[in-house]
């Protein structure tokens, strides 16, 4: 997608979700060397791909890069982020998830940990996951 007319950078949809354990922590990934952004945790999601919907991204992607099955009930939206990058301008829904089947593991070799909302702070994280922070502590820290 870009802008009217062409001018301007183009609109990269891209979704994301935390997955919060039991004990209220939430699973970040860590972008692999040789992508774009290496070496910052991100939440898992991905690109949405012309035709499919958010939820429906989700589900693939968790599948995908974690191994896990994930029903749309089961999907909340809680906010979303903007940001411009220089070579695109990304919008990023970020859903929350408490409820999936298996055992998320690492199916693509990236690094995968456990952090209470909080402690997100203390990551190096992609610009535009950086403003998301504070919904998950409002949400989760009690």
């Amino acid at each position: 997608m870009s802008a009217p007319g062409g001018a301007g950078p183009r609109l990269l949809l891209v979704v994301a979700v935390a997955l919060v354990d039991v004990d209220g922590r939430v699973l970040v990934s860590e972008r692999p060397a040789g992508k774009q952004l290496a070496g910052l945790w991100e939440f898992p999601g991905g690109k949405v791909e012309p035709g499919e919907r958010p939820e429906e991204t989700l589900i693939r992607e968790l599948s995908e890069e974690l191994g896990i099955g994930v029903e749309e009930p089961c999907l909340a939206p809680l906010t979303f982020a903007s940001h411009a990058y220089p070579e695109f301008h990304l919008l990023m829904p970020l859903y929350v998830c408490r409820r999936w089947t298996g055992t998320p593991q690492s199916i693509e070799g990236q690094a995968l940990k456990w952090v209470r909302p909080k402690a997100l702070r203390d990551l190096a994280m992609p610009p535009a996951d950086a403003p998301l922070i504070p919904f998950l502590i409002d949400l989760l820290e009690v």
